[in-house]
């Protein structure tokens, strides 16, 4: 037995804004691992963030007076999920690896220690 769940426009307006964060960063990640400036991509795909809110939500919460104003009320909760999202697509189309550059970073510490297993090119002083 599924239970509906029906969600406040509030809600939905919201998860619609973070769907877009979500689907922008990944864009952007793979465009900057590919082309320089490839993020500014997200940036301009910010701008159609009114379009795809009232795509899936339909209708705007109380506090959103009309369409114009969805990008000024969005922008946070996008730019957050699209910040965090294009350093992850970004971080894991590279294969970043850490590396350890001083004998005082917490990262050699955690090498030394054993619980980090990323190579450590530092001669230890002292």
């Amino acid at each position: 037995m599924v239970k509906k769940v029906k969600l406040a426009v509030e809600h939905k307006f919201s998860l619609a804004v973070y769907a877009w964060g979500l689907i922008t960063g990944v864009i952007s990640g793979l465009a900057a691992a590919k082309v320089e400036y490839g993020w500014l991509l997200g940036v301009v795909l910010y701008l159609f963030v009114d379009r795809f809110v009232m795509a899936v939500v339909k209708e705007l919460p109380a506090d959103v007076p009309d369409g114009r104003a969805i990008l000024k009320k969005a922008f946070w909760g996008w730019f957050m999920f699209w910040l965090y999202f294009v350093m992850l697509t970004y971080s894991a189309t590279i294969h970043f690896i850490p590396r350890c550059y001083s004998n005082q970073s917490l990262l050699y510490r955690m090498v030394v220690s054993g619980n980090a297993t990323v190579p450590c090119n530092v001669t230890p002083v002292g």
